[in-house]
């Protein structure tokens, strides 16, 4: 039987120990594509160029409140941490850390994040968006992966709302061309994600998590859905074509990632085995950065020629 997390004991004063702890809490590696969406909003909306320090202010205080969420997430999932062996080591179910110092420690990053933005910039909209994601992210998509397999789909909604924070600490407003990057972000988002729950689906069940692959043990509508989200992707990667004016560069990327990562899609829906996921997975990690990167370099490009 798995210990009790709540009466973790307060971890022993090594200094470089709970430094690594503290930082596992933030998720490095997911807040480093958080803030990539963000800096990919920032510059779009400027027209290829940003104002140095609105875009350091604007990933400083997006990134306290992304790691805030993340502290919060392992805090919330700290008892199903415990039964899974890939998060079964993380400060709180390993007992590292104290529940207490971690509510402290979460609410403490994102509050702070939220009210630096709010202070730093002069446009409010980027602070409420930032609310707003870290409310949804803690309060309503973690909770709900013990209730629903549309987890995914809610916990999808903050996960596309970081370029609109980058977009609108530039702007102030909410414009076409940045819902066009919360939907791009948004369809994504569930082929990453259904491909993790395969890759782990034994593990989710142990947890009791309701994830889409556990409850669909042949994978057909997993399958089904990495499909039907890859395609819609194709023509929402083009949006920024039409409202933006993003050029042959950009158009051609989007049309080849978008096929490269639906060949991916289609190959897990023939053979729904776990290195089929694996291979979605790395699809999708190579997918997103790749197509903001080469939509950042066609604004660049564009205002260069202007």
């Amino acid at each position: 039987m798995k210990p009790a997390t709540l009466l973790a004991p307060l971890a022993p004063a090594l200094p470089r120990t709970r430094v690594a702890d503290y930082l596992e809490l933030t998720k490095p590696r997911i807040a480093v594509l958080v803030l990539f969406t963000v800096a990919a909003g920032a510059v779009l909306a400027a027209g290829g160029s940003v104002h140095v320090p609105v875009l350091l202010h604007t990933l400083l205080g997006t990134g306290l409140v992304a790691a805030g969420a993340s502290a919060l997430n392992q805090l919330l999932e700290r008892d199903s941490d415990a039964w899974m062996r890939r998060t079964e080591n993380r400060p709180l179910p390993a007992g590292r850390l104290h529940p207490l110092e971690v509510l402290v420690f979460g609410c403490g990053l994102g509050t702070t994040g939220i009210v630096y933005l709010a202070v730093t910039l002069q446009r409010p909209w980027a602070a409420v968006i930032a609310a707003v994601t870290f409310v949804s992210y803690v309060a309503i998509y973690t909770p709900l992966k013990r209730r629903t397999p549309l987890n995914t789909l809610v916990g999808a909604v903050p996960g596309a709302l970081p370029p609109l924070i980058g977009w609108t600490a530039v702007r102030g407003t909410l414009d076409p061309e940045a819902l066009a990057l919360f939907f791009i972000v948004f369809l994504w988002q569930v082929p990453h994600f259904l491909a993790i729950a395969w890759i782990y689906r034994d593990e989710y069940a142990r947890a009791r998590l309701r994830m889409l692959p556990v409850l669909d043990p042949d994978g057909a509508r997993t399958g089904r859905q990495m499909l039907t989200y890859c395609l819609a992707l194709v023509p929402a990667s083009l949006a920024p074509v039409v409202f933006s004016n993003a050029g042959i560069v950009y158009l051609a990327g989007a049309v080849l990632l978008g096929a490269f990562f639906l060949v991916r899609a289609a190959g897990f829906t023939r053979d729904r085995t776990a290195a089929q996921a694996r291979r979605v997975l790395r699809g999708s990690l190579v997918y997103l950065p790749a197509l903001f990167a080469l939509l950042v370099f066609d604004g660049v490009m564009h205002s260069w020629w202007k």
